[in-house]
């Protein structure tokens, strides 16, 4: 992961929906530098619009593709520790208030990190 650049006013916060535990070694597999979230009832997430998909959002194209090419690789995909119906999705805030949002239409369709850096006003180093 890239170093923000100086006085970039973001910091990095994911939430799920499974107890703390599954989340911590989630956070722990993925290297996540931020704090982890624990939203068991979807509260956040209901407020944020972020729903359920259907299937065919699931396994779109896209996602069946980014599979295979793991799976050619030789990469075996973990099994999943969250609802892989819940979309998700990506959010700014700016004094615990929501100024900006994104809800992916498929797994694969999640805003690039450089979009959510431009739109905070900052810009990756190195």
């Amino acid at each position: 992961m890239r170093e923000l650049a100086a006085g970039c006013p973001v910091g990095l916060i994911a939430c799920g929906f499974s107890p703390a535990e599954p989340l911590a070694a989630l956070a722990e597999y993925l290297g996540w530098p931020g704090i982890f979230l624990a939203d068991e009832q979807r509260l956040l997430y209901r407020r944020l619009g972020m729903g359920r998909a259907r299937l065919w959002q699931v396994y779109s194209p896209g996602t069946l593709a980014r599979y295979a090419a793991a799976a050619a690789r030789g990469r075996q995909l973990p099994r999943p520790v969250e609802d892989i119906r819940q979309m998700g999705g990506d959010a700014l805030l700016r004094d615990g208030v929501v100024i900006r949002h994104w809800l992916p239409r498929t797994p694969d369709d999640r805003v690039r990190p450089a979009r959510l850096l431009a739109a905070a006003g900052c810009e990756p180093r190195g």
